[in-house]
Parts: structure tokens; sequence; C-alpha cells
């Protein structure tokens, strides 16, 4: 038990040490929780109708950055399997940078969910054992159970080889193997879930669409990984942690054909509602032109189109997408297009027009984005700290003291 004790004070004593770089981040993202956490008292204090959450439009800004996160949580499989099934080095050196990013990512979503929920107190009425979850008839417990599932998978994981290093042994790769292999289903379920969370209401045409889990598969292989190239990179550059840009070119690589079945299974949809021409046109119509002079997202949804399609052209060349600045503007344009389409451009067309054929132009509050804003600080927080504690254990500068020897951490 002391034992436990010292390396837990270890982990806080790195957590607490760094440059001023890293306070001025950790201060910022302390302010924007707070900040958020203010919005999101007032939101409890008040309901709702803080928001511009309505009875026609009953999804919004936080279901939108749910659904992205998701994909982003999704994507770490694309580094899972090229560095655990077929063991390409450069990827397997990285591979826990990305699940550790999943684990950032799914608290985010868990977060939105409850935010969403509106009356927390009631939370406790889809708690397995506590309250009823109406499993397996429940789309939502399924999507408890998957989220909750992913999140044990990539904690169990990353600690479990974190921990071994940190006491100066060899992980055993055949413990945490079937967790492995588990990881790549379970991560293509959550954001199929997702998806049939969307499916799942026939009265909603938009979304009505036997396309959408395997869009919302090839777009998460888009997005998350163009966060992770990012962060791959501002890693190598303030840490001693060696980053191929073989690792880094063989995502881009494998992002550009994530990228081409997005675009085409978009060009499918678009297909089959346009020409068509059924009544079930309005929300597309909406979205991309316009309804009766409502068209609020019609720019942000062409924007987001000129962006995905860049970006494909850019990770499509190898000269562009290995290329570090090339593939960083592609990398940027793809996290921007994908938030955008996956975001409000899915979530909102899908109550337009509202049952009783009304028009209801949604447009986040600032009490909506400030919460949005806190939560997605509170999820770089957890994931810096996470890279605080890793580094250092990869690296082998941080190293847990053994019972014969004195405690240590460099």
């Amino acid at each position: 038990m002391k034992i436990l004790a010292t390396n837990f004070l270890v982990l806080l004593k790195e957590i607490g040490r760094g440059n001023r770089y890293y306070f001025a981040w950790v201060a910022l993202l302390a302010l924007l929780i707070c900040a958020g956490a203010a919005a999101y008292m007032q939101q409890l204090s008040e309901g709702m109708i803080v928001t511009a959450i309505r009875d026609q439009v009953s999804w919004g800004f936080y279901i939108s950055n749910f659904t992205f996160l998701v994909g982003v949580a999704a994507a770490a499989v694309l580094l899972v399997v090229p560095a655990y099934i077929y063991n390409f080095k450069p990827i397997k050196e990285i591979v826990l940078f990305g699940e550790l990013m999943a684990i950032a990512a799914i608290t985010m979503c868990i977060m939105f969910v409850v935010i969403d929920m509106g009356r927390i107190d009631r939370l406790w009425h889809v708690l397995p054992f506590i309250g009823r979850m109406n499993f397996p008839s429940s789309l939502l417990a399924w999507d408890i159970i998957v989220l909750n599932g992913y999140l044990f998978i990539n904690l169990t994981i990353s600690f479990y080889a974190l921990y071994k290093m940190a006491n100066s042994k060899e992980y055993n790769l055949n413990i945490i193997k079937p967790l492995i292999i588990l990881s790549i289903p379970w991560a293509v379920s959550i954001h199929t879930v997702t998806a049939f969370l969307y499916n799942g209401l026939s009265a909603r045409p938009f979304w009505n669409a036997s396309i959408l889990a395997p869009r919302f598969l090839a777009s998460a292989f888009c997005s998350g990984p163009a966060l992770m190239l990012i962060v791959f990179q501002i890693i190598r550059k303030v840490s001693k942690i060696e980053i191929e840009n073989r690792a880094i070119f063989k995502i881009a690589e494998l992002m550009a054909y994530a990228m081409g079945i997005n675009l085409f299974l978009l060009a499918a949809e678009f297909f089959k509602e346009f020409y068509s021409d059924s009544v079930h046109l309005a929300p597309m119509e909406y979205l991309y032109f316009g309804l009766h002079g409502k068209d609020n997202l019609v720019p942000w949804m062409w924007s987001a189109m000129a962006f995905n399609i860049t970006a494909f052209f850019i990770f499509l060349r190898p000269q562009t997408r290995e290329n570090l600045f090339t593939l960083n503007i592609g990398c940027v344009l793809i996290i921007i297009g994908i938030y955008i389409e996956k975001g409000m451009g899915l979530v909102i067309p899908g109550f337009i027009p509202g049952t009783l054929g009304e028009i209801y132009q949604y447009s986040p509050t600032v009490i909506e984005k400030i919460i949005t804003v806190g939560v997605w600080a509170t999820g770089a927080l957890i994931y810096t700290f996470l890279l605080k504690l890793a580094i250092p254990v990869t690296t082998g500068e941080l190293r847990f003291a053994r019972k014969e020897e004195p405690l240590r951490a460099s």
C-alpha cells in the first residue's frame, strides 16, 4: 500500500512540473473549464430554455459535438490495426498516444450526453442495476454500454503498458492482446451504434439511410487521424519522443482511402435524394440550397464540401501528403470540414421541416458555446495530463521506485 501511495505521489509530482508554456496552457484550459462550469450551472438552474434547443429541434450543438467526438475516439483503431495486427514498427511506437486520445474523446462524449439530458438528477434511470436501461430494446442503453466499454478497454490497455514501463518491465502483449483484438470491432461498434441512434428514428427521413453507419466510419477515419497527426507533430517537437515521418505518412495514406470512400458515399446520397425528387428531399435541399428562404447552413455546408474535396486531393497525391506543410493544411481542412458536415450539418436537417411543416432556424446560444468550449477544454486537459505521464514513462525518464530502492523520479 505504501508503494502505491509513493508511486501516486510520483505521478502528481510529474504533472506539477513543467516550463512556463506548460503552465500557461494548463491555466488557459482551467479558465475555460471554469467558464464552462459556470455556464452549465446557469443551464441547470434555469433549464434548457437558456439554449436554442426547442421541441422543433430537440438535438443541437451538444449532440453535434458528441457525434464528431465519437468518430475521433473510434479512429484510434486506424493505429491499432497496423501497429498490433501487421506489426508496423513506426506506428507501434505511437499507438499508445492514439489510445490516450481515445480516452479523452470518449470522456468528452459522455459529458456531452449528460449535459444534453438537461435533468442530470434523472441520470440514474439509465444506469445498470440502479435504474431501468430497457436493454436490449433501447438504443440509448446500447450506446451507454459501447461507450463505457470502449473507455474501459483503452484505459486497461494504456495503463497496463504504462505501469509495466514505469516499473522497468516489458509489458506482456499476450495478456492484453485479447483486449487489443476486441478493441477493433468495439471501435467500429461505438460509431455504428451512434449511427443507429439516428437510423432508428424512422420519422426523420434524412437520417433513415442505410449508408449512414458506413459514412460515419469513413468520416471518422478522416477527422480522427487528422487530429492525431497534428498532435503527434507537436509531441515530437516538445519532447524527446521520436516519431518517424514514415508513421505520419502511412497514417496519411490510410486517410486518403477513407476520404475517398466518404466522398463517394456523400455523392451516392446526393444522387438518391435529388434524382428521386421525393418529398424527403426537403432536409437535403435545406442543407445545400435553402428552403423557403431559410438558408443558415448553406454557406457552411458548401465550405465543408470544398474543404473535404481539397483535403482529399492533398492526401491523394504522395507529393503533397508527404510534405509536412501541405499535410498540415490538409489535416486542418479535413477537421473543419468533417466537424461541420458531421455536426450541425447532420443533426439540424433531420428536424427540417418539423412535423407541422415548420422550419426552425436553430443557432446555438452563447451558453451552449461556452459549455461546449468548457467540455473541449476538459478533454484537452485530460489528454495533456495523460501525455505528461506517458511521455517520460516512454522515454525512461520516469520510473517507479522498487521496494528495496529509494524513490526516484528524474
